[in-house]
């Protein structure tokens, strides 16, 4: 528990103000504030109009008074219940009635206990301790929900960063194989419930292992890297995907693409690819890095599945190949 509870003393009577305040300080609990009004009180709380809100967690308990002139205790306790940051503020009511319904409406307003006065120092200390205890444990059940929530969110990030980094290809930094099969499934039976388009564009780098003979595999793998970031400035929504399909070959997922607009991107991607100039003195097809791709589009239909897809694109890039490669090729559309 602090040291030095800050007390908030509201009572319109200066006489009692001095007399709880003294016997606060003769306990050694120096940090106390006296108002003379619900207003004022309101105010030092941080929930009165122009007032600091962070002023109010400053408080660790509240001596009121139930009767005054201009707002009673019984009010100014069911605003204070009714605000998140005074809510757990303990509130001990100081009156001189003794009636059952001045009790009753004290602690329906949120009021944790009473006093009578005049009210009795001992009696006072015990109850002040009591609440003041109350306050320090909720306290540091707070400061545990609030580690708690902190933890759990950052375990939240930590687990979609594992799940981004389980999803990507560690060199070329575009989606993994693994990412394109789950995208596909996901896409395919999309397309199928809306009878829409679900296009793939297979990407073969032409004469790769000639490359890597010629510059070696460090000089490879920078050419994987420049070719992938290439292509991927070509897709433009967020529904598309490209991913490493395995050593040289890459594949997009276009959903909601027919094949004459997946044509249209698969020959930007080329020349953008064209376009690095990546010297290549080993390819009989240029002497920079091209590329060959294979386009397929479909509808879904029931009795197909998504491999049939994979195997049309696939087929028509072994078509751009045979033909001299650095080309794109359609398969039938369906």
């Amino acid at each position: 528990m602090n040291n030095t509870p800050r007390i908030l003393v509201v009572d319109d009577s200066r006489l009692a103000l001095a007399a709880l305040e003294a016997t606060f300080v003769n306990q050694g609990m120096t940090n106390i504030v006296t108002a003379r009004s619900a207003e004022e009180a309101l105010k030092l709380l941080g929930i009165d109009n122009g007032a600091d809100p962070a002023q109010a967690a400053d408080y660790d308990l509240i001596l009121l008074d139930i009767v005054m002139p201009d707002m009673d205790g019984i009010k100014v306790c069911k605003r204070l219940k009714g605000q998140d940051l005074t809510r757990d503020i303990p509130v001990i009511m100081t009156t001189s009635r003794t009636d059952f319904e001045s009790l009753r409406q004290a602690f329906e307003a949120g009021a944790m206990d009473y006093l009578t006065k005049p009210i009795n120092e001992v009696e006072l200390m015990a109850r002040a301790n009591s609440a003041l205890a109350l306050k320090a444990e909720i306290d540091q059940r707070k400061s545990r929900e609030q580690q708690l929530l902190e933890l759990t969110a950052r375990l939240s990030e930590a687990n979609k960063e594992l799940k981004r980094l389980s999803s990507m290809d560690g060199l070329t930094g575009v989606a993994n194989r693994r990412l394109f099969d789950e995208s596909l499934r996901a896409e395919w039976r999309r397309a199928m419930r809306n009878q829409s388009m679900l296009t793939i564009v297979m990407v073969d780098i032409d004469h790769f292992k000639l490359y890597n003979d010629q510059y070696g595999h460090l000089a490879g793998d920078e050419c994987l890297k420049k070719v992938a970031a290439a292509m991927q400035s070509c897709l433009r929504r967020p529904a598309d995907l490209l991913a490493r399909y395995g050593g040289e070959e890459f594949v997009a997922l276009l959903p909601d693409t027919n094949q004459s607009g997946a044509l249209q991107l698969a020959n930007h991607a080329r020349r953008m690819v064209q376009k690095l100039a990546i010297p290549h003195a080993a390819s009989p097809v240029a002497e920079a890095v091209t590329v060959s791709l294979g386009v397929a589009s479909a509808i879904p239909q029931q009795g197909q599945d998504a491999a049939s897809l994979v195997e049309t694109a696939d087929k028509a890039l072994y078509r751009a190949k045979n033909n001299g490669r650095n080309q794109v090729a359609a398969g039938p559309s369906a």
